[in-house]
């Protein structure tokens, strides 16, 4: 049983962000604390939206949080929503890590080739400083493509390629990688790299973007390797369940929604 401290985004009309990990990563048996930077009204794709930061919050608590000693077997950072935030969570998690806690940076940007909405080229630069303080980082293809300064292509990549790209991010500082929604070889995969260690696991992919299911492999992942299982076996473990999860609940029409997590525990693999 690991305490595990989650850093992300708090959306009130979604099964997504904080929201889909924390019951996931309860159900696998660890206590889940949380430190929000915003409070978020609905995912942005809806088009109507309200956001709060809580970089005010964050900047008052984490000095309360050192006075009282609270310590994390491990950390998750997510969606940062300013400068400030990725500085306050870098230096943080730096503490933290040099003091023996394991920190996973899920470097949260874009998609699709493209950065999300607010998210700046500085932000880039500041999301590469936290990902030289993980021990596992996943981005996706995309969001791997910026950390590395490397081109997106719709069509993808080589085997060579991915491990180059792999090279790049570790290159970073990071000890492990995982790229998720990458496509190698004209086959869709997720790829990774430990110890010098490549590999690749391809899946077929199902036509129905649900939003979350980022977080959910994440959650899935971190919760397992927390239970002392290697990063091959966590991560084939995460991309069956989210395939589970996917088919399912492949009846619900307002994907912005998500997955709804709490009815499809059953589906985690302990």
């Amino acid at each position: 049983m690991k305490q595990i401290l989650l850093v992300n985004d708090v959306v009130g009309y979604s099964h997504v962000g904080m929201v889909a990990m924390l019951p996931i990563l309860t159900y696998l048996g660890h206590p889940v604390y949380n430190l929000p930077t915003a409070l978020v009204s609905n995912t942005l794709d809806y088009g109507h939206f309200n956001v709060m930061e809580t970089t005010d919050y964050m900047r008052g608590t984490l000095p309360v949080w050192k006075k009282l000693g609270f310590r994390f077997d491990a950390v998750c950072t997510g969606l940062m929503f300013s400068e400030e935030q990725a500085r306050l969570v870098s230096d943080y998690c730096r503490s933290l890590r040099a003091e023996g806690t394991t920190v996973f940076v899920d470097p949260i940007m874009g998609d699709g080739g493209r950065l999300y909405n607010g998210i700046s080229d500085r932000q880039v630069e500041l999301m590469r400083d936290m990902v030289s303080v993980a021990d596992l980082t996943f981005p996706n293809y995309t969001e791997a493509c910026y950390l590395t300064a490397t081109p997106f292509r719709p069509d993808g990549m080589s085997w060579d390629d991915a491990c180059r790209m792999l090279d790049a991010i570790v290159a970073l500082g990071a000890r492990s990688a995982v790229i998720t929604s990458a496509r190698v070889d004209d086959s869709h995969c997720v790829v990774g790299v430990k110890d010098g260690d490549y590999f690749r696991f391809d899946y077929e992919e199902i036509p129905k973007a649900f939003h979350g299911t980022g977080d959910i492999f994440s959650a899935v992942l971190i919760g397992h390797l927390m239970n002392g299982r290697g990063l091959q076996d966590s991560t084939r473990t995460a991309m069956n369940v989210v395939s589970r999860l996917i088919e399912r609940n492949l009846d619900q029409q307002d994907l912005c929604l998500g997955i709804p997590i709490e009815c499809c525990l059953d589906l985690l693999e302990k």
